[in-house]
């Protein structure tokens, strides 16, 4: 039995839990629809001594799925207990502990589904990603997979994709990882549980996308259209199942509920008061009777198809952006404050470069207003920097504003000995050096300016990325991401497309919502997924209470082709004083390629507003 203290030598009180830490092995990447096929559990003390240790295969009743990754055939689990034989004594280690997993909601939510099959309750209150630790942390590794941090740490590895060995590496590099921590003083990224991911949240059965953009609303007397959306309010003669499929059938677009974008509501009650009659009214959506709709559904119009996509090439760069004009503007509220010059919808105007470096600074400011922290920003990413916004194992320097002696940081700065500049060391000429020592340099990849653009590689086995928001650590509100998938139109194709705490992943499994912790989230996005007619899928923050941005300060975001994986592209973005809504960043097509936008854009409004304005009620 492998002996780790992963608390020990951790002077912080707030470090001190009891854990348990657990790898899961399984038939696939979809909680709801796959299973556990193995499962590893070992529980420490606050002290760091191993009170427990349980693994066991277990057989999934079902296809395990890819064997050449975690070799487990379906004659090595043909014996094995169910899942639902082995729960009470999963369960009995994980209550009254800190579940601790790489990736860690990935794990959760497995147990949670296997869990809620066998009718019991996941005794977890809270967990921690080692994933999201090490992001805070930034050691000086190539990415921040299982193995990579192993090497880095010193922890030895035997059997990759073998569950106990895995919680066993987890182990090392957990200790090692809360040591790290330790000496940059740095809060613990703790998750509620249940996360907001629950699943009770877990998607319907995927709609049948709709193959024609939507017209707009139905003309007096005119007909009906392919592409148009319906809505349906109240009961209705034809059973409401047959009276949707025929209309899909038609190729009319079903929705779930009534926006300004619906074409007609279907209804018999003239006077209903549902939700949909009174949005209907409100926003003078065209109402139809179920007879009149049905002699319009015998004679629907052709429709304008989706505009199809070509190949993409197989291997386009993956920083360098083409000379392509930008996007047409989201149709979202008034704009607070201009977008930058450089950004602009004009067919001649080049996208923003990246500014690439393999190994560069990466430079924390401390102090200062919030104008004049932006402004230092600005210039740390024209220099070819990159800016941080927390201490962390690869900041190389530290810009002192008035006011950041003050900073609870300053006391670790002088630790560290990293160097300490004035304001004017941004204005200085660039150095022929611009790169620390080994130890402490930043990541990899593109550092994109507000607007900056890159054209997303072709990844070589599926399509899915990892765009992650962070921000510093605010006691008094709350900030949720969201996602928009959108159509050429720039509108939700239906309600489920909107992805946000409350349904966190679109019907289809492609836009998911993930919670890595408390001053962190993450959007994946599987571009192999996403119905022909999805041009953009837009990454919105919105503030829950009375705080702006301003309060805030700048949010990191950063892409990566997989959640472990090394960074495609950074920004650190600066809103300014009065947003309560920030426009991320947005994946978007520009011919065959897909292309990444850090856009930055904030609005005073709320989340309802910047909802609406995409085609979701908000009910």
């Amino acid at each position: 039995m492998l002996s780790v203290a992963p608390a020990l030598d951790v002077p912080r009180p707030d470090y001190a839990h009891d854990w348990a830490l657990v790898d899961v092995e399984t038939s696939g990447l979809v909680p709801r629809r796959d299973r556990i096929l193995s499962v590893a559990v070992l529980t420490f003390g606050p002290d760091g001594t191993q009170t427990g240790e349980f693994s066991t295969l277990v057989n999934p009743g079902c296809d395990p799925g890819p064997v050449h990754v975690h070799g487990l055939t379906p004659e090595r689990l043909a014996g094995a207990p169910t899942f639902d034989q082995v729960a009470e004594r999963v369960g009995a280690l994980l209550r009254d502990r800190v579940l601790v997993a790489h990736n860690a909601q990935f794990d959760y939510d497995f147990l949670a589904h296997e869990f809620a099959r066998a009718r019991l309750h996941l005794p977890v209150t809270q967990r921690l990603c080692t994933l999201a630790l090490n992001r805070r942390v930034e050691p000086p590794t190539d990415d921040l997979s299982l193995a990579s941090l192993a090497a880095h740490y010193g922890v030895p590895q035997t059997r990759a994709h073998d569950a106990l060995d895995d919680t066993r590496v987890l182990a090392g590099i957990f200790r090692a990882s809360l040591t790290e921590a330790a000496r940059l003083d740095l809060p613990l990224p703790l998750v509620p549980c249940p996360p907001r991911q629950d699943p009770q949240f877990a998607p319907n059965p995927p709609k049948t996308p709709c193959a024609f953009r939507n017209p707009g609303r139905l003309e007096p007397g005119g007909p009906l259209v392919q592409g148009m959306k319906i809505a349906i309010t109240g009961e209705t003669t034809t059973a409401r199942a047959e009276l949707v499929g025929r209309s899909v059938g038609a190729g009319l677009n079903m929705m779930a509920s009534v926006s300004r974008h619906t074409s007609v509501l279907v209804t018999n009650e003239a006077a209903s008061a549902s939700a949909k009659a009174r949005r209907a009214a409100a926003e003078g959506v065209p109402v139809l009777d179920e007879d009149t709709f049905l002699r319009l559904l015998e004679d629907v119009r052709p429709g304008t198809p989706h505009v199809k996509q070509s190949p993409a090439p197989t291997a386009p760069p993956a920083t360098a952006p083409a000379e392509a004009p930008a996007p047409e503007p989201l149709p979202v509220p008034a704009r607070t404050e201009p977008a930058p010059a450089a950004v602009t919808t004009s067919p001649s105007a080049p996208t923003h470069p990246a500014v690439a470096a393999p190994r560069r600074r990466r430079v924390l400011v401390l102090g200062g207003t919030h104008e004049a922290a932006s402004a230092a920003r600005v210039r740390i990413v024209e220099r070819g920097w990159a800016a941080a916004l927390n201490l962390s194992a690869s900041v190389t320097d530290v810009v002192l504003l008035p006011g950041g002696e003050t900073d609870r940081r300053m006391a670790r700065v002088t630790a560290l000995e990293l160097p300490v500049h004035a304001p004017d060391w941004l204005g200085a000429p660039p150095a022929p050096e611009t790169v620390a020592a080994p130890d402490r340099t930043g990541t990899a990849g593109a550092v994109l300016p507000r607007g900056g653009v890159v054209d997303l590689p072709t990844l070589p086995s599926n399509g899915r990325w990892h765009l992650g928001a962070s921000w510093a650590r605010q006691s008094d509100c709350e900030i949720d991401v969201v996602a928009f998938v959108l159509d050429e139109d720039e509108q939700v194709s239906c309600d489920g497309d909107f992805v946000f705490y409350g349904a966190p992943e679109s019907p289809d499994g492609a836009v998911r919502l993930l919670c890595d912790g408390p001053t962190e989230q993450s959007v994946t996005v599987d571009l192999t997924v996403l119905p022909p007619a999805v041009r953009r899928v837009a990454i919105a923050a919105a503030i829950d209470g009375a705080a702006v941005f301003g309060d805030i300060g700048a949010v990191q975001i950063t892409l990566a082709p997989g959640s472990d994986a090394p960074v495609t592209a950074q920004a650190t973005l600066d809103a300014a004083t009065s947003e309560r809504t920030l426009l991320l960043a947005e994946l978007y097509r520009r011919g065959p390629l897909w292309r990444f936008r850090a856009v930055g854009q904030g609005y005073d409004q709320g989340l309802e507003d910047l909802v609406r304005g995409y085609g979701v009620e908000v009910k």
